[in-house]
């Protein structure tokens, strides 16, 4: 197949899921994995998915590889302008009008068909794509198909209100956590994740020999589900309507949502540590740990002044975490916050069980302290008022200065509640083991967001900043 380069290099700087924006780089390949069967017609098109090969060319350097499906069409489609990649002449196909097969709705019929047919054992042996199906639920193969947008890593496609498909467009090879952990949940049956119903893989070589790479899984479609961030500030901004009244008497309190989801993750963590290997690590480890979090500082004092009043206190909790006499560790979500959770009628829903994004895949599926997972989520109730405040007027411009400090106070209530509420329903009474290393977790954390908002968001640096000048405070 003759496929050029700059094609791709031109489509993945229009896309939101593409990681290198701002960065130099070049398409280095793009690799054809194999075609997703299903046409049924000679007028339909021709599916291909495809492994893109980047490589920056700044001095951080490094590669990526990104999943691209296409469709190919002999003519031009209209409806798909906004999908266009390319055209060019393939020697399979002759000269094809190709666009991203996650925007055609007659593409991902094909998709659903092939879970369809997994379902009984029906494999291509000559596909290098395997479609993989668990038993126990039937897929309506009439749900048209509709992208969502505004996602920035992934690309989802709900089919009706049956089913989802997360289609991973940063890929590496081996396992992906996100369905590794979602089967393990699905089979254990849990209440608090989106059924998995299957997951798309193929053995490819990028250089070093056939490794498996998973590049798509399909799940329940959580219709009713509302994201947790967005049901956070919804809160929040009830509690603001009336400063005057107190968050436990308001009907903007959290309070109880955030117990039930303290409740949600520790029957997570539970069931994790039954189906995947746990550890209890020596002082070596809580050693290694505290470097760990103190290296992390010191690298983000280079990059946030602002830091350096509170390093010394920082230190200090970092430092405790070396007298631990040990460390507990097992598989853990590693990236958890409001902004991973669905709220359904049926209960609180974790989603998105693939690590932070910025850690290499085998970091990823390393064990981890459950205490990581709970901090994330501490800090996410205390984001959650903050972000509400700087949605509103600045003071200066209100009109209302003690209206204004009520509003604060008010904010510092409600992260306070949604926090002890999580963590009484999560652990009950912590030992001071425990509420050390979660302090320091904590610390950990908002030492990276003051980092994170100091490269992406510079008028919400205040936000971590206060929470670090919280920490180890008389």
């Amino acid at each position: 197949m003759s496929l050029d380069p700059t094609v791709f290099a031109d489509y993945l700087i229009r896309t939101r899921w593409f990681g290198g924006k701002g960065r130099p780089f070049t398409v280095a390949g793009a690799q054809v994995v194999g075609e997703v069967p299903g046409r049924t017609d000679e007028d339909g098109p021709h599916v291909v998915v495809h492994l893109v090969e980047v490589r920056y060319d700044d001095t951080e350097g490094g590669t990526e590889l990104y999943q691209v499906p296409l469709a190919f069409y002999e003519h031009p489609q209209g409806r798909l302008d906004h999908a266009f990649v390319g055209w060019w002449e393939d020697e399979t196909y002759g000269w094809v009008h190709a666009y991203d097969a996650l925007h055609d709705r007659e593409s991902m019929a094909y998709w659903l068909r092939s879970f369809d047919r997994a379902a009984d054992g029906q494999v291509d042996p000559d596909s290098v794509l395997q479609f993989h199906r668990l038993p126990g639920y039937d897929l309506d193969l009439g749900a048209h198909s509709s992208l969502f947008s505004g996602q920035q890593s992934n690309s989802s496609v709900a089919f009706g209100e049956d089913s989802i498909m997360k289609v991973f467009r940063k890929v590496t090879p081996g396992v992906n956590p996100d369905i590794q952990i979602h089967e393990v949940l699905t089979n254990a049956g849990s209440d608090h994740v989106a059924a998995l119903y299957g997951w798309l893989d193929a053995v490819v070589d990028v250089g070093e020999g056939p490794t498996t790479m998973q590049l798509a899984m399909l799940q329940r479609f959580l219709r009713t589900a509302t994201d947790g961030w967005d049901l956070a500030l919804a809160s929040v901004r009830n509690l603001f309507a009336e400063p005057e009244v107190h968050a436990n008497e308001s009907g903007g309190d959290f309070a109880a949502e955030a117990a039930r989801l303290g409740e949600a993750l520790a029957e997570v963590h539970d069931v994790l540590a039954t189906h995947f290997p746990t550890e209890t690590r020596g002082p070596e480890a809580t050693a290694a740990l505290a470097r760990a979090m103190t290296a992390r500082l010191d690298a983000a004092l280079v990059a946030v002044p602002e830091l350096a009043p509170f390093a010394d206190r920082l230190r200090s909790v970092f430092d405790a975490v070396a007298t631990l006499d040990e460390l507990e560790v097992q598989t853990i979500h590693g990236d958890l916050h409001l902004g991973q959770t669905l709220r359904t009628s049926l209960g609180w829903k974790i989603v998105d069980f693939e690590g932070e994004p910025a850690k290499p895949l085998a970091e990823r599926l390393l064990p981890d302290s459950r205490w990581r997972d709970v901090a994330g989520m501490l800090r996410s109730f205390d984001y959650a008022p903050r972000v509400a405040l700087h949605g509103l007027h600045p003071e200066s411009e209100s009109g209302n200065e003690d209206e204004d400090e009520l509003r604060q106070q008010r904010a510092a209530e409600w992260a306070n509640r949604a926090r002890n509420h999580f963590l009484v329903a999560y652990a009950g009474d912590l030992t001071d083991a425990q509420r050390l290393l979660l302090d320091a977790y904590v610390a950990d954390k908002a030492v990276y967001e003051t980092v994170y908002e100091a490269r992406n968001r510079p008028a919400w640096l205040d936000i971590p900043l206060e929470a670090v000048a919280r920490i180890g405070a008389p």
